[in-house]
């Protein structure tokens, strides 16, 4: 109730009482500009030409007294002198504006949110104690200059904003005055921080730096920028260490920022910092002797040429950072000035100050230059940088020299400039830093994220077999197609080896000799016989069932050639269908000779009359049929489901099996099992006839052939079965020449035996049992 109370006494002093004439009155003392001229139309400045204040005591008892500034800022006193340098030429030419001068009223704020709001409060009021009008109108100033730093800024335009009273700044970047809703009348001669945020990560990350470390500003300035910077260097793949504030109002703060940089192992330090607080930053950087690292830089302070002392070089040396670029741009007075004055004021008291605002907005020319001026939506001008780089000049001195530029209305890809070469790096070294958390994966390897750790941090991890990664830092590994596998650097996939039985290797070599010496064994047998066709070992079981016996010995041997060499589609065919035919052609004529055995003891009987129901033409026919039911098999496995090549990338991973696949294995164990069927029956009955009496038996001699035939390929299936690749190939070879030479010699090795060492055994009387 009280304060209500106070409220009304002040309103009440202001408009003074009822029956009165309203008068406005200023409440408190009148702030002075620093620098003033009057003149027919005024432009205010605020700039902070004092960069420290001191806070006097405060009793609470009584008004407080001025805060007090100190430190000279050069740098913001060159601002305001240039503003008045231009202001004078305006004044001074004929062509311009002639009949109107311009005035101005210049505060410092001495780097002070409070004295910004002083600063804007005093342009808006004028010195004027009492105004015998209501408390509305023309402002006292058309426009501010002003200020160089955002938060200052942000205090000034929230200030301004209501009363439509323009605020142009030269300095102010932070993206948070982007927000035409809330800074309607702030307009800009420099690009917003979003740019400037972004081309420094993508800066960062164009050298390779992943791991740095961060500094800002404890403001609107500093917060804002880092925050984009931070996102951005995120999506670069840049990983931050750290990243640190301080204010200049904070010692202690900045003292701890010192002390993580020194402990940090980032080389490359990105200072999103306004210039006092990188002058604060860099003494005491000097004092403890910090030297070595590669800063980067943005526009509030890396040309600035108050930060450059004898002992600071050693300190930012080889720095790079954005700068705002440079250019005389003569044209500019001839076209705004005058455009911009006529247009907007008319030298009229009752001018509204939203006409200063709507005037800025559609400014857009172009100098002779070739650059465009213009403000975009937010109230910015285009974003446009030079790269510069802390080099040593000719004379010793510190220069700033352009190596590059960026400008964010090209399109991607296009937007970075750089001239490397040009770039002086840290104790003027020409070799650029490294500043990564790990040393980057070579091809081959990939990234694996230490635990606990950022993206950056990372042990490089060997691809496994069959993967690759082509690239240096690669995330992951990729599986090679399926006919391909990783070399032994893992950096590229190449054509898997592809494997079967050749005739060049050592097992193919030894598996054809092995088939080779059986068919030549085999033919000198069969050259024996031939000449010893007419004698009584010979002729005793039919020797036409012999020849044929070899015959088919023979093409066995041969055979198991087809299954040596490239599978083909014909040789796939060939081998089985051979292999089954030829087979049983063999154990049809051992077939028929244990038959004709039996055949022939019966015939010895009384009134036996047998043999003349198992002649030679009933043995030719009972072989014949047995191998027609065979080929009708394979005819008609070939017609449904026939034998095939087929990469095998099951069984190894690293190569392909080229081998056979049997299409149908329904067919497959069909011819096996007619084969072993044959052989089975042809054991029993040579089994039967071991033992019927007669010097010369051959039905032992079957049976023993017989056994080692069954015995080879109840073996050969889970071998078979279980061998993989190539050697799947050599087991059925293996099979094939084992069965054909346990036949050889169990049934042709003791006649041969007899014909060529014993010859006297060869005889009728002998074979018979008739020699005793």
């Amino acid at each position: 109730m009280q304060l209500l109370w106070v409220v009304v006494v002040g309103l009440l002093g202001v408009f003074g009482a009822e029956g009165k004439e309203a008068v406005c009155r200023m409440l408190g003392s009148p702030e002075f500009p620093l620098l003033s001229k009057e003149g027919d139309v005024t432009i205010g400045g605020a700039f902070s030409i004092h960069s420290k204040t001191t806070q006097p005591p405060l009793s609470f008892t009584e008004t407080p007294p001025p805060l007090t500034c100190s430190s000279v800022n050069l740098r913001e006193f060159r601002f305001a002198q240039t503003m008045i340098f231009a202001i004078e030429e305006i004044n001074n030419s004929d062509t311009l504006l002639p009949n109107v001068s311009i005035g101005y009223r210049i505060y410092d704020n001495c780097g002070s949110t409070l004295y910004s709001m002083r600063a804007a409060m005093a342009l808006m009021n004028g010195q004027e104690r009492t105004v015998g009008k209501a408390c509305f109108g023309q402002t006292a100033v058309h426009a501010i200059i002003g200020e160089s730093e955002s938060s200052s800024t942000i205090v000034m335009s929230r200030t301004t904003g209501p009363f439509q009273l323009p605020v142009i700044s030269h300095s102010a970047t932070c993206e948070c005055l982007s927000s035409r809703k809330e800074y309607p009348s702030f307009f800009r001669t420099i690009a917003s921080d979003l740019y400037q945020s972004r081309a420094l990560a993508q800066l960062v990350k164009y050298f390779g730096w992943s791991w740095v470390g961060a500094v800002n500003s404890d403001s609107d300035y500093g917060n804002n920028g880092m925050a984009i910077f931070l996102a951005s260097a995120q999506e670069e793949g840049v990983c931050v260490e750290y990243s640190e504030k301080f204010s200049r109002t904070e010692p202690e703060k900045l003292l701890k920022v010192v002390n993580v940089i020194r402990g940090g192992t980032a080389r490359v330090i990105v200072g999103f910092l306004a210039h006092v607080e990188m002058n604060n930053l860099l003494e005491e950087l000097s004092l403890q002797n910090i030297t070595g690292l590669q800063f980067i830089g943005v526009e509030a302070w890396i040309t600035a040429d108050s930060l450059v002392t004898p002992t600071s070089y050693s300190v930012l040396g080889g720095s790079l950072g954005f700068a705002v670029q440079k250019a005389n741009i003569s044209g500019f007075s001839d076209f705004v000035i005058k455009q911009f004055w006529d247009t907007a004021f008319q030298c009229t008291e009752t001018s509204h100050q939203e006409n200063v605002v709507e005037s800025l907005k559609q400014v857009n020319f172009t100098i002779k230059t070739g650059d465009q001026v213009w403000f975009d939506s937010t109230g910015a001008a285009a974003a446009r940088y030079e790269v510069v780089n802390w080099q040593r000049g000719p004379d010793g001195g510190v220069q700033f020299k352009p190596v590059g530029y960026y400008d964010a209305s090209l399109p991607p890809g296009q937007q970075f400039v750089l001239r490397t070469e040009d770039i002086m790096w840290p104790g003027e070294l020409q070799q650029m830093p490294v500043s990564v958390c790990s040393e980057s994966c070579p091809p081959g390897t990939r990234k694996a994220v230490q635990k606990g750790k950022p993206v950056c941090c990372y042990d490089c991890v060997p691809c496994s077999e069959g993967e690759i990664s082509n690239a240096t830092d690669s995330n992951g590994c990729i599986d090679c197609p399926d006919e391909y596998w990783s070399n032994l650097g893992r950096d590229k996939c190449i054509f898997k080896a592809i494997e079967f039985l050749t005739f060049t290797e050592v097992m193919g070599i030894v598996l054809l000799v092995f088939s080779l010496f059986g068919v030549f064994l085999t033919v000198l047998v069969a050259i024996l016989y031939l000449i010893k066709k007419d004698t009584p070992i010979v002729r005793a079981n039919n020797s036409e069932l012999s020849f044929l016996l070899l015959f088919s010995l023979t093409l066995c041997f041969l055979c198991s050639l087809t299954f040596i060499g490239r599978p083909s589609e014909w040789s796939c065919m060939l081998r089985h269908t051979a292999f089954g035919i030829t087979f049983v052609l063999c154990i049809s004529c051992v077939l028929g000779k244990t038959i004709v055995v039996l055949m022939a003891f019966r015939a010895t009987l009384p009134a036996s009359n047998v043999m003349k129901w198992f002649g030679p033409p009933q043995q030719r026919l009972s072989v014949l049929a047995f191998t027609l039911i065979q080929v009708l098999i394979c005819a008609l496995w070939l017609t449904v489901s026939p034998p095939f090549p087929y990469k095998n990338m099951k069984t190894y991973k690293e190569k392909i099996i080229l081998e056979c696949n049997v299409g149908s294995a329904i067919g497959f164990w069909v011819v096996l099992g007619y084969i072993g069927l044959l052989a089975l029956l042809c054991f029993v009955l040579a089994f039967l006839a071991r033992k019927l009496p007669d010097n010369f038996n051959e039905a032992k001699f079957i049976t023993f052939s017989m056994l080692i035939f069954c015995v080879v390929w109840i073996t050969f299936i889970p071998a078979y079965v279980s061998t993989p690749g190539k050697f799947t190939v050599a087991v059925e070879i293996f099979a094939i020449l084992a069965s054909s030479y346990g036949m050889l010699f169990c049934i042709f090795a003791p006649k041969c035996y007899i014909i060529l060492f014993k010859p006297e055994l060869n005889t009728k009387k002998h074979m018979m049992g008739k020699n005793k």
